[in-house]
């Protein structure tokens, strides 16, 4: 039985790892840290655990949760992590971390947008953690960086058309909308419910989202060559879920039923990718509180434009659900373990 610690457990991505993990047949989570709530049961903060994990919240320090486990999940904010993760590593700790601290391999890249690294030389040994693109570099690696919810939704949508050099690669634009637990569980003015209801907003236009980098950094190792998007986000007055609407020129003919067969090829023996058949487009319903990924391409016969859609729980596969299963590859078990659970409807 594998010990599993989660440090930052009183978030929203910290509920839905101990949601999942307590199904996994070969794990038990020993340790939760909270640094604002110590000292109460997790079951306190979320009443859903009740009778199911009462564990005390602990206050977090590194030696006595690495004392309590063999793995540890990180879900703090961007720098928080890095300044706990190099102690795990040194005490022969395995960490999947959820912030952005390691996704960007480039530390100038990652002080432009958040601010100087603590650490950058961990920055080499983390491995991007989207396993359908590196599924045989997360298999037994000790720090696993995973991926963002948006960037799960438009790298996955994309993969398949830029391996194969099929698109422009400076002509993609994606339109994501997310539902408002991705703004975490922190009091927020523009998170509230009179703020939010009723409401449908873009922010962060312009290319100044964070996760911007993150999207070109991937895209670009797919495509072969630098690549930039235009990437708006949106928030939508719903819990969670997120869907993706992307665009991209193609450098040949191709019809819709050309990309539905490329797309099924490409992501064949994908437990957690569902590739649409032509005429069905993805909702955020048909995925919520799972880990798949639901993936519709198509082309618009008017202007000769590629459209993909694409739909995640940005909680499951865009956050935790994502996480186990870069654990389940770390650690060698089946990589659906714990995963199999689906869509939650209506």
């Amino acid at each position: 039985m594998l010990n599993v610690a989660i440090v930052g457990a009183s978030g929203y991505t910290g509920l839905e790892l101990i949601r999942i993990l307590h199904c996994h047949p070969e794990v038990a989570v020993t340790c939760l840290t909270s640094e604002q709530s110590a000292g109460k049961r997790i079951s306190e903060v979320f009443p859903t655990l009740r009778g199911r994990c009462d564990l005390i919240l602990e206050n977090l320090e590194p030696v006595r949760v690495s004392e309590k486990a063999d793995i540890i999940f990180t879900a703090l904010p961007h720098k928080a992590a890095m300044e706990v993760v190099p102690t795990f590593l040194k005490l022969g700790r395995k960490v999947i971390d959820l912030s952005a601290d390691y996704r960007l391999s480039d530390p100038e890249v990652y002080g432009q947008w958040y601010e100087p690294h603590l650490n950058p030389a961990n920055l080499k040994k983390a491995v991007y953690g989207l396993p359908e693109i590196r599924r045989a570099k997360i298999r037994g690696a000790k720090l696993v960086a995973n991926p963002g919810c948006y960037p799960t939704s438009i790298i996955l949508g994309l993969a398949p058309l830029l391996k194969q050099g099929l698109i422009h690669p400076h002509s993609i634009i994606s339109d994501s909308a997310s539902g408002v637990t991705g703004a975490g569980r922190s009091a927020k003015v523009d998170s509230l419910y009179c703020e939010v209801n009723e409401g449908y907003k873009a922010y962060g236009v312009g290319g100044v989202h964070r996760h911007t980098p993150e999207i070109e950094q991937e895209l670009s190792l797919l495509a072969g060559e630098p690549l930039k998007v235009t990437f708006t986000p949106h928030l939508v007055p719903m819990d969670r879920g997120i869907l993706s609407t992307i665009y991209a020129a193609p450098l040949k003919e191709m019809t819709s039923a050309d990309l539905v067969r490329l797309y099924a090829e490409f992501y064949a023996g994908e437990p957690f990718v569902r590739v649409l058949p032509q005429g069905s487009l993805p909702s955020t319903a048909f995925v919520r509180g799972s880990n798949f990924c639901d993936i519709a391409p198509l082309v618009d016969a008017r202007t000769g434009r590629i459209i993909i859609v694409s739909a995640i729980d940005n909680l499951v596969k865009g956050a935790s659900g994502q996480a186990v299963q870069n654990m389940n590859l770390v650690c060698g078990f089946p990589e659906t373990t714990g995963l199999d659970g689906l869509a939650l409807f209506p």
